[in-house]
C-alpha cells in the first residue's frame, strides 16, 4: 500500500506540475500574441497586393570636388499602384558631419539656413538637416534636371513607368573627397505629400554604370548608396480615405457606405451640396495643410467607389463602376482604383477605363488596376456636378464557380490610390430573392391550410 500511494502522490505531482507547466506555455503564448498584436500596426507597411512595392532613393556620386562631391539623386517609385500626388515629394535626412550644399539643379531646399561663417561664396543651405522639394514646371533651363521640374508628382510604376522617376543634382562641401572618407547621410524622411513613408538607412550598393549617348562606352558612379522607403496606411492616417457602396439589378436595395466610415470629425465644417456655401468663390482652393473641405455625407469619405452589377448575360455579367469625389478642395490626377474578385481573371472588355491586371502571386490572378484615360478621364474633379468617373466591365462567367449567391458578384477588396476603401458589413450586401430568409409563420400557415383542405375532402 505504501508503495502504490507513493506511486499514486508521484503521478498527481507530476500531473499538477506537468499542468502547471502547460499553464506557463499557454501565459507565453498569449503574450507573444499580443505582443505580435501591439506590433502589427507598425509591420503594415508589407502590401500583400503590392509585396515590393516601394519607393528607392538613389544617391550616385558623379565627380569629386576640393571639399567634397557631386550626387546625382533619383527617386524611383516602384509602388504599382500608388502615386505621389500634388503638392509632390518632401524629402529630408541629416549630414553625418558638418556638410553644406554649394549648389543644387532640379530642386530646392526650404530653408539655407546659418551661413553667416562664409565669406564671398554663399552655400545654398548650411542647414545639418535639409529639406528638399522638386522644382515646378517651366524653370529656367540652367536650373533642370533630367526628369526633374514635376512640382514633387510621381506617377504610379504600373500606371506610368516614365513619370515614376524623379531627380536632381547637389554639390556638397565639407564632405569626404574619397569612398574612404564621405560619410552617409543618416534619418532619411519623405513626404508623399503626407505622412506615411517609413526610410530605411543608407546603404552602399554596387556602383550604378551609365551608357553614353551613342550607347557604344559605359561610365561607372564613383560611389553608390540607396535608400528603400515604405508606406503604411496606418501612419498615413487613422482612418480611411475611401468607402465603397453596393447596389444590383436582382435587389432593390442599395448598401451604402458604413456611417462615419472615414470619421465624423470633419462633421462640423462640412459644406451641404445644395447650399450657397458650395458655390461660393475660392471653396475649391488648397491650403497649404492639405486640410479637406467635404461635402456633407453620412459617411464623410473624399471619396466613394460605387459597384453596381448591372446585367446578367448568358455567358457574361456585367459590372459599373463609379468614383465620386466629395472633397472641394482636391483634384485627383491620374487616380488608380484597385479591386479584388475571383472574375477578374477573366475581363472580357473595359469601356471607359484603362485596365491591367496585377498578379503579384503567379498562381492567383484575381486583382486588377483601373485608371482613367490619358487627356480624357484620368483627372478626377472635385465635389461637385463633373466630380465623378465611371465605366462599366464586361466579365466572362465560369460555369463551374459563376454564382450570384453570398455576395459573390462584389468585390474583395477595393484601393483608390493606394489606400484601402473601407466596404459594408457583408450581411448588409444585396441578396438574391430566392436566398431571402424563409418566415416559419408562413410555412406552418400553408401547412396548416393544406391539412384542413386534405380534411374537408
Amino acid at each position: 500500500m505504501g508503495f502504490a500511494q507513493s506511486t499514486k502522490t508521484s503521478y498527481i505531482s507530476h500531473y499538477q506540475c506537468r499542468k502547471c507547466f502547460s499553464f506557463l506555455e499557454i501565459k507565453s503564448m498569449c503574450r507573444l500574441v499580443v505582443l505580435f498584436l501591439v506590433m502589427l500596426p507598425h509591420a503594415a507597411a508589407y502590401d500583400p497586393l503590392d509585396p515590393t512595392g516601394n519607393i528607392t532613393i538613389k544617391w550616385d556620386i558623379v565627380s569629386w570636388t576640393a571639399d567634397g562631391y557631386v550626387a546625382a539623386v533619383t527617386m524611383n517609385n516602384f509602388q504599382v499602384y500608388r502615386s505621389i500626388r500634388s503638392p509632390g515629394w518632401t524629402l529630408g535626412w541629416q549630414w553625418a558631419k558638418k556638410e553644406v550644399i554649394w549648389s543644387m539643379v532640379g530642386a530646392q531646399t526650404t530653408e539655407q539656413g546659418d551661413c553667416s561663417k562664409f565669406k564671398g561664396n554663399v552655400p545654398h543651405c548650411c542647414k545639418r538637416n535639409p529639406i528638399v522639394v522638386d522644382l515646378l514646371p517651366g524653370v529656367p533651363y540652367n536650373q533642370q534636371f533630367s526628369n526633374c521640374c514635376k512640382g514633387g508628382v510621381l506617377s504610379a510604376w504600373g500606371q506610368d513607368p516614365i513619370g515614376s522617376v524623379s531627380a536632381f543634382q547637389v554639390s556638397v562641401g565639407l564632405a569626404g573627397t574619397s569612398n574612404k572618407t564621405v560619410k552617409l547621410p543618416t534619418n532619411f524622411t519623405l513626404l508623399g505629400p503626407g505622412p506615411g513613408y517609413t526610410c530605411g538607412p543608407a546603404k552602399v550598393v554596387a556602383s550604378t554604370v551609365y551608357l553614353t549617348a551613342d550607347r557604344r562606352r559605359k561610365t561607372q558612379a564613383l560611389m553608390t548608396w540607396n535608400v528603400t522607403c515604405t508606406y503604411s496606411q496606418f501612419l498615413a492616417s487613422r482612418n480611411p480615405s475611401c468607402c465603397v457602396s453596393f447596389s444590383s439589378f436582382y435587389n432593390e436595395t442599395i448598401t451604402p457606405c458604413p456611417t462615419c466610415a472615414c470619421g465624423c470629425q470633419n462633421k462640423k465644417n462640412c459644406v451641404m451640396s445644395d447650399s450657397k456655401k458650395a458655390h461660393k468663390g475660392g471653396i475649391n482652393t488648397p491650403r497649404k495643410d492639405n486640410a479637406p473641405m467635404l461635402q456633407c455625407t453620412h459617411h464623410m469619405c473624399p471619396i466613394r467607389v460605387h459597384w453596381h452589377v448591372k446585367l446578367n448575360y448568358k455567358d457574361y455579367w456585367r459590372v459599373k463602376i463609379a468614383i465620386t469625389n466629395f472633397n472641394y478642395r482636391m483634384n485627383y490626377t491620374q487616380w488608380t482604383l484597385v479591386a479584388q474578385h475571383p472574375s477578374l481573371n477573366a475581363v472580357t472588355q473595359v469601356f471607359s477605363f484603362d485596365y491591367k491586371p496585377l498578379v503579384p502571386y503567379e498562381a492567383i490572378n484575381d486583382t486588377g488596376m483601373f485608371y482613367g484615360m490619358k487627356y480624357y478621364n484620368d483627372l478626377l474633379m472635385e465635389a461637385g456636378p463633373q466630380g465623378n468617373v465611371q465605366s462599366e466591365v464586361l466579365l466572362r462567367k465560369n460555369k463551374d464557380t459563376f454564382t450570384f449567391k453570398h455576395g459573390w458578384a462584389f468585390p474583395r477588396k477595393v484601393y483608390f490610390n493606394g489606400d484601402e476603401c473601407l466596404l459594408p458589413p457583408p450581411d448588409t450586401y444585396p441578396f438574391l430573392p430566392n436566398s431571402a430568409h424563409v418566415n416559419p409563420i408562413t410555412i406552418l400557415t400553408m401547412a396548416f391550410s393544406v391539412l384542413l383542405c386534405m380534411l374537408t375532402i
